[in-house]
């Protein structure tokens, strides 16, 4: 299989398309580790995707689905076979919903702000928090779910920032320069139109302090504060399934049932007894000023 690999590396690094003797020739060299990496998503995602030869870095774009994608479970192990990380192994087979982070997102339009409606709430194998499947216009998505989301619910999504803060809903999506002091928010993006990266997690909820001109200062779940742009896109509530770092395990075997193996008796991590060490805050960490997405090189 690596004999193949490298082949097809070689074949497409050397790969000249010409349509006819007048025709322009087209010269394509990609990175051979990008193309690798995508020889490994295509084989372990198991979906439609595309390549753009467009771009010179070959992006993989991969046809989004709502429809549950199967998972080969790797038991802690990388392509290569060896064991990476210790403790995982069996567990139910359980599949994949791709989720939509990017909310300001619309294919074919670009509208100042539009509406969806909850389809349906479910919980998720794959993360700690509940996923919503909502619809809007012409197509249909998977989001992360907020505390009190139901089906029927009408989520707005906008990217317009006015001179007052709006009165925003729960499960609703804005920049958060458009929210007012104090509003509990998550699904926080660091860069504009990049997706959502931080408070994620089940029962999370991070706070806008305060707005210092054109940008804001979100306190994350960690006491940790960051600063982003005010264009950068947030949902106004707290994760869905607060509870769950408060299920009760109760068998060996139930951890078995999520993948979990058991460990060995030479380290165990230490408890309550031992006290912790009390630790300043790390610094505020800022994304302003700093190379977005779309312009790094």
């Amino acid at each position: 299989m690596a004999m193949a690999v490298n082949r097809l590396i070689r074949s497409f690094g050397s790969l000249v398309l010409s349509s006819g003797p007048h025709a322009s020739q087209i010269t394509i060299s990609p990175k051979p580790i990008c193309l690798v990496w995508h020889f490994h998503a295509f084989r372990a995602i198991g979906t439609s995707a595309v390549l753009s030869t467009d771009d010179p870095m070959w992006k993989c774009r991969i046809e989004y689905t709502t429809k549950p994608i199967d998972m080969k479970k790797t038991g802690g192990r990388d392509h290569t076979g060896r064991i990476r990380v210790h403790g995982i192994g069996g567990g139910h087979k359980h599949p994949y919903f791709m989720i939509d982070f990017r909310r300001m997102h619309q294919e074919g339009e670009d509208p100042e702000s539009f509406e969806e409606k909850v389809i349906k709430v479910q919980d998720d194998a794959c993360r700690s928090a509940n996923i919503a499947l909502v619809a809007g216009g012409k197509r249909k998505r998977w989001i992360i779910a907020t505390e009190n989301m139901q089906a029927g619910d009408i989520i707005k999504t906008s990217k317009h920032i006015g001179r007052m803060a709006v009165l925003a809903n729960e499960g609703d999506a804005y920049p958060v320069g458009a929210l007012p002091i104090g509003t509990l928010v998550n699904n926080l993006e660091s860069h504009p139109g990049k997706g959502a990266q931080y408070i994620r997690a089940a029962g999370t909820c991070g706070v806008l302090l305060r707005k210092v001109n054109g940008t804001a200062i979100i306190q994350l779940p960690s006491k940790r504060q960051m600063q982003v742009l005010e264009t950068c896109m947030a949902t106004v509530g707290r994760v869905s399934n607060i509870d769950h770092n408060k299920q009760i395990i109760g068998s060996a075997g139930r951890n078995r049932w999520l993948g979990k193996r058991p460990q060995s008796g030479w380290w165990q991590r230490k408890g309550g007894w031992a006290g912790r060490k009390i630790k300043p805050l790390p610094p505020m960490k800022s994304y302003v000023n700093l190379p977005t997405a779309d312009t790094r090189s």
